[in-house]
């Protein structure tokens, strides 16, 4: 698993510093060993249908987000709740929420509860989420085809990218529906860099923002919360960040608004095996 995803991080590499002839990307593909198709431009389907932003221009292969200005990307503003932290745990997402964000406007939305048999009690009284609630809801491999028909290769955005990104991706794997290769932006990490704040959980940040949207805890509300950080932080992005690309590296590469030990606030509170959310 690491050595696939070494990989496609030494892919992305590649791109972000120039395109790849279109025959030379599929000798690539060709040689990877943990390919899924002999056939690499199969394998190159595959990379799409598994939200990979590629393009041909000239016959050369670029990534879309180089060359995508900011104002004209789709951004997808996800949010998951689940009944425990660990998908290889037989642990699953109860609720997803999503928004989609472009040039100052939301455009379009997913929202859905999940079929589940059992909700811990710890996990309800955070989200008011309850199996009577789900006995009706679909399951979970239907929810999880129609969201990545709607996530396409949009930027995935989340408040603690990495535990949203790699729950879905892994439960997407688990039933065979691919996996995720978006590209992604924590909004975390770029209120660091954008909004002085003592905390940037998405608690502290609504505060902070007076962002007015009930259902904390709740998927779509805190989606929909998420989107109105990203839309102020990029309020606050310099005159240089013009591209997709652009705005990611400065996510995590730029200097923090505020002293380091004042920002140390905003990972996820994990408590009852890393589940709860400080927000």
């Amino acid at each position: 698993m690491k050595s696939n995803k070494n990989f496609y991080m030494g892919l992305i590499d590649r791109l972000k510093k120039s395109p790849i002839d279109f025959d030379d990307f599929l000798d690539i593909l060709s040689r990877h060993k943990e390919r899924f198709f002999n056939n690499p431009e199969l394998e190159f389907e595959l990379l799409l249908s598994n939200g990979f932003p590629l393009d041909i221009e000239e016959n050369k292969v670029f990534l879309k987000t180089t060359k995508t200005l900011i104002p004209e990307q789709t951004f997808c503003i996800v949010d998951i709740e689940t009944n425990g932290g660990h998908v290889n745990k037989g642990h699953q997402i109860i609720e997803i929420g999503a928004v989609k964000y472009r040039n100052g406007e939301i455009i379009d939305s997913f929202e859905s509860l999940v079929y589940a048999k059992d909700i811990p009690e710890y996990i309800q009284s955070v989200t008011n989420i309850t199996p009577k609630m789900l006995e009706n809801a679909p399951f979970l491999k239907n929810v999880l085809e129609k969201f990545k028909l709607f996530l396409e290769d949009d930027v995935f955005v989340a408040h603690d990218i990495k535990f949203d990104y790699n729950f879905i991706s892994s439960s997407l794997e688990k039933y065979h529906l691919g996996k995720l290769y978006n590209r992604k932006l924590c909004t975390i990490d770029l209120a660091r860099r954008t909004i002085k704040a003592e905390k940037y959980g998405l608690k502290s940040l609504k505060e902070l923002l007076n962002i007015d949207i009930d259902n904390h805890h709740r998927a779509y509300s805190d989606a929909l919360s998420t989107t109105y950080i990203l839309e102020e932080s990029l309020k606050h992005i310099t005159k240089e960040i013009q591209t997709v690309e652009d705005l990611i590296n400065f996510s995590k590469s730029a200097k923090p608004v505020m002293p380091k030990m004042e920002v140390n606030h905003g990972k996820r509170e994990q408590k009852k095996d890393n589940i709860e959310k400080e927000k």
